[in-house]
């Protein structure tokens, strides 16, 4: 059975791991990660529960205002990063000059941008840019765009479609003047799209393709059952070996990455907290709690109660990587790849608390995560009460490692029986 589905899966894992496109878009998220990080550390420090108790309500406005554009520069216009992101990673991979294609991309990307921002009353202002048109709700468009902008630059300048310099030149120029007809073929190609569509329909394409497409997928991802699909073949492609993470988070953090945004966005407002599942909630939730699939209570509960020496020199090892995250040596160590005794618990553990904790936060139990982004290498507890901004979020994560607890503990004892008794057999042949 293994087998049959080890052919069937690791094929399709590895043209998903190796495909382009999907690589480019874990880059161009990975670009923003250390500028979200940022702004994500200044929402935390400006929305502490204990401020209330030591500072007046006009100091705490006061000090929300003067750092929150830390906030606004960063997960504010998080579509700029990604867009640009990838347009440099997409030139990259084609071996064309990548900077020019990600200023190719950014641009393309705001010519399609409406300059107008629309009051709910008085007449409309031009010559800006609305801030949320950067933000979550112009990401799908910035990705689709980015990567068309991508695909025409590249092409052209393949096909030497450019100005050649003649030697001597500095290289700085020749590299602007070889860029030049590419980068007006490819702005000229979103120009008259932008002014097609807004001409003939009376519209935008940011507005087209929120509705089309980005509100449907946002609202498809943000729900349980999607997620519960996610979390199921991550484990199973880390049981075959594969990166689980990156194979499916190549696909899905579009989606949660928006959703975090959104949040964020209705936290920072003052409004009520939209979505259970984001970005925050996949990372702290499931792989926040000793890596994926939360073996930090694995390792607890072999140096507790296991008996076997094979089983406590892994969980040793296991242990300080662990607390930060890191759990190569338990996936690889135990093992858990390919090992047919633990399949069950790896897979049913991470589904069982992503729905208790899905079902804590959907009935108030446990505030949802802000949507401010917290390392992963943060330990623990930590993190959870970082990603809600509550002292709940720690004990939710507390309560999931006692049921990771409860469903490993008897598939362990059979295995630690299976290894003590190997081991006194070894030992019996030693003496």
């Amino acid at each position: 059975m293994f087998e049959k589905l080890s052919q069937f899966l690791v094929p399709i894992a590895g043209k998903l791991n190796n495909n382009r496109y999907l690589t480019v878009l874990r880059d161009a998220f990975m670009l923003s990660f250390p500028l979200t990080i940022f702004g994500s550390i200044f929402v935390v420090l400006t929305n502490l529960p204990f401020l209330k108790k030591f500072m007046s309500a006009e100091s705490i406005a006061s000090f929300q205002s003067l750092f929150g554009i830390a906030n606004s520069a960063t997960m504010g216009i998080m579509s700029i990063f990604v867009v640009f992101g990838i347009g440099y990673y997409l030139s990259k991979s084609y071996n064309v000059e990548a900077v020019f294609g990600g200023a190719i991309a950014l641009v393309s990307f705001l010519l399609l941008t409406p300059f107008v921002v629309q009051p709910e009353t008085g007449e409309a202002i031009s010559g800006v840019i609305p801030v949320d048109r950067l933000g979550a709700k112009g990401m799908f468009l910035g990705m689709i765009t980015a990567f068309i902008a991508g695909e025409i630059y590249r092409t052209i300048v393949q096909k030497n479609i450019t100005i050649k310099m003649p030697p001597g030149v500095p290289p700085a120029v020749a590299k602007s003047f070889a860029a030049l007809i590419p980068a007006v073929l490819t702005l000229t190609f979103f120009l008259l799209v932008n002014v097609l569509v807004t001409a003939a329909f009376d519209t935008n394409l940011h507005d087209v393709i929120y509705k089309a497409i980005q509100a449907p997928l946002v609202g498809l991802g943000s729900g349980i059952i999607p997620t519960l699909i996610a979390v199921f073949f991550i484990q199973i492609l880390w049981f075959f070996g594969l990166h689980g993470q990156i194979i499916i988070n190549s696909v899905m953090d579009p989606i949660w990455n928006t959703l975090q945004v959104e949040n964020l966005t209705a936290y920072t407002s003052g409004q009520e907290i939209p979505h259970i599942i984001s970005k925050p909630f996949m990372e702290i939730y499931t792989v926040g709690m000793g890596g994926t699939g939360m073996t930090l209570a694995v390792v607890f509960a072999i140096l507790l109660f296991m008996k076997s020496k094979q089983m406590k020199q892994v969980a040793k090892l296991g242990l300080g990587p662990g607390i930060f995250n890191v759990n190569e040596p338990i996936i690889f160590g135990l093992p858990i790849v390919m090992n047919p005794l633990i399949i069950v618990p790896w897979i049913i553990s991470p589904m069982i608390v992503t729905l208790v904790t899905y079902f804590a936060m959907s009935t108030g139990i446990v505030p949802p995560p802000t949507g401010v982004t917290v390392p992963w290498t943060v330990p623990f507890f930590i993190n959870g009460i970082m990603a809600t901004n509550s002292f709940a979020g720690g004990l939710m994560q507390l309560v999931n490692m006692a049921i990771v607890f409860a469903i490993w503990f008897p598939f362990l004892k059979v295995i630690d029986r299976v290894n003590v008794k190997k081991e006194e057999e070894e030992m019996k042949k030693a003496s």
